[in-house]
């Protein structure tokens, strides 16, 4: 079942904003979405969270530039994710600028698995021989790499920001908002936003110690567009420091001012950078980078974010559009696949899927996953098979279903179901023996059944309420387009009652809908949906300018609708 509710939003703070000069409009969606300070609005550098609060970033500085001036040779491990990309491509921009020998790998998904692992360790000692390893977007459970890497001599400095688990690896240094003790402010940091704050600490260190002055430091905000492209993708939470990076990268992209990798991947996704949006990084730019790591190997989208020669770049945006073709074909058909399955699937009966088939591929599951839980609304999890008898499963979760905690808790209940484990509350990867499905599946739904309850099983479309005519606007909706919305900072989405005038089903798949209020028309469509509504409808919709023959008029994007 799927409802419309209503954001409530606190008055007095709305009214607050608004006579700061905020729009009125703006100001009851920020108020609505907790933000009620005008000092979050901004969008300034200056405003970022100060490097400091991150717990040991100074003694990763002091470290790194200890390692520089040692002349040490450093080798980043980075995960196979847009996340990890990013922050490798950061990594390795930042450091070279400020004179670091480095080079990086990236583990194959389907050899080496995620993270820091000690075959990981073993390949990079025999390959690139650093004397530091250096992670991004990985490494907080990588207990047994990092001893691996101890044994050899190499240190580590781990910058993550996974949940760890319940022992800490014995790296050099640890930089990660959400280790213990660990006091800074904002807990969603993606990879990239930790690596982009290290580096930041650095030069700092390097200021100190003479090696730069302000004039000569390199500039570190020419980063700006790769931390955003990872902090969107990654769909961590734009709590307002979030924004602040994302907005400063999106404003440089805008400009025309980004590295020849991010230009290429919106040449070949069809995108303009002059418009660019939150939704082209995490839905153009993000899968076609996402798709090497998913389906071959990441470091062709590493190496697209690293060269400063725009033909290569172009080159090889057009290698990882190719792969995202493909990706694209392999995922319907294991959808397809995973609605046979799933044809016996009582909703009413379960609160959470669990589904694997011999034939799936094990970079595809997630988004799998993700569809899944979108059509049915229950924590799902997928999975493919692995190695050796093993299978991997990787999970998305919905909104109060914490699902790195709820693996935690069948690994405890039943300690020899899961081999391993890790991730966030919405999504998380685990790797369990085949035979082990059924038990594991089985346990899984335990805790849903125990943590679910009917009301948060069932679907609720947030909208912000009526918008008044006058916002009916191609210049309202491009100060709209203006902010920063995303995970955690829902997009607005508004709810009226209109008159059906008119509805036709449009090339076999969408509704076509002509709407009327007070005697004003809109154009609507409800993508992927055929089904009729009455002649007086509760519409969720959100606002969209279409151009049409040259001319741009305001139509509505429907969510969902209801009978009024």
């Amino acid at each position: 079942m799927t409802r419309i509710a209503t954001r409530t939003y606190p008055f007095r703070e709305s009214e607050m904003l608004r006579q700061g000069g905020v729009h009125p409009v703006l100001a009851r969606l920020y108020a609505a979405r907790g933000l009620t300070d005008m000092k979050d609005l901004s969008s300034e550098l200056a405003a970022m969270i100060p490097p400091a609060g991150l717990l040991h970033i100074d003694a990763a500085a002091v470290f790194l530039a200890d390692a520089i001036a040692a002349n040490k040779r450093m080798c980043i491990v980075a995960d196979y994710d847009c996340d990890g990309a990013t922050a490798c491509a950061t990594a390795l921009r930042g450091l070279r600028s400020m004179g670091a020998t480095i080079d990086f790998i990236v583990p194959n998904r389907f050899e080496y698995g995620y993270g820091l692992t000690p075959e990981i360790v073993e390949l990079t000692a025999r390959e690139k021989s650093p004397d530091i390893i250096i992670t991004v977007d990985n490494g907080i459970a990588s207990i047994d790499g990092v001893a691996e890497a101890n044994r050899r001599g190499i240190e580590v400095v781990v910058t993550d920001h996974h949940l760890p688990a319940d022992t800490l690896p014995a790296a050099r240094v640890i930089v990660n908002p959400n280790q213990p003790e660990c006091g800074f402010p904002s807990k969603h940091l993606a990879g990239v936003g930790v690596v982009f704050y290290v580096l930041l600490a650095l030069r700092a260190e390097l200021r100190r110690r003479g090696v730069f002055d302000a004039q000569s430091q390199p500039k570190l905000d020419h980063l700006l567009d790769l931390v955003a492209l990872g902090t969107v993708a990654d769909v961590v939470r734009l709590d307002p420091n979030n924004r602040i990076l994302v907005a400063q990268g999106l404003k440089r992209m805008r400009a025309g001012r980004m590295h020849a990798g991010v230009a290429a991947l919106f040449r070949v996704a069809g995108r303009e950078p002059r418009t660019a949006s939150p939704f082209d990084l995490g839905f153009a730019l993000g899968p076609r980078l996402n798709a090497a790591g998913r389906l071959q190997d990441m470091s062709l989208g590493i190496e697209c974010l690293v060269t400063d020669d725009e033909g290569r770049a172009w080159a090889l945006a057009q290698q990882l559009n190719e792969i995202n073709l493909k990706r694209r074909e392999i995922e319907a058909e294991m959808q397809d696949t995973a609605l046979l399955h799933l044809d016996e699937f009582e909703p009413a009966a379960s609160s959470t899927i669990c589904v694997f088939d011999a034939a799936w591929h094990q970079g595809v599951i997630g988004i799998v996953a993700s569809r899944l839980k979108e059509k049915f609304f229950r924590p799902t999890i997928t999975f493919a098979p692995g190695a050796d008898g093993w299978i991997k499963g990787s999970g998305r979760s919905i909104p109060g279903f914490h699902l790195r905690d709820a693996l935690d808790l069948v690994s405890k209940r039943a300690p020899s179901l899961i081999d391993k484990f890790g991730g966030h509350a919405m999504a998380a990867g685990l790797t369990i023996r085949a035979e082990a499905f059924d038990a594991f599946a089985e346990a899984f739904e335990a805790v849903g059944r125990a943590w679910l309850s009917e009301q948060q099983l069932e679907r609720v479309i947030e909208t912000d309420g009526p918008l008044e005519e006058a916002y009916y606007t191609t210049d309202f909706i491009a100060l709209m387009a203006g902010q920063v919305w995303g995970q955690g900072f829902a997009p607005p989405v508004f709810c009226d009652e209109f008159r059906v005038v008119s509805q036709r089903i449009l090339k076999e798949r969408h509704l076509k809908l002509l709407l009327e209020k007070n005697g004003s028309r809109f154009d609507a469509i409800w993508f992927g949906h055929v089904d009729s509504v009455g002649e007086r409808a509760r519409v969720a919709f959100r606002l969209d300018a279409n151009e049409y023959n040259g001319v741009t008029k305001v139509q509505l994007l429907v969510e969902h609708a209801e009978p009024a």
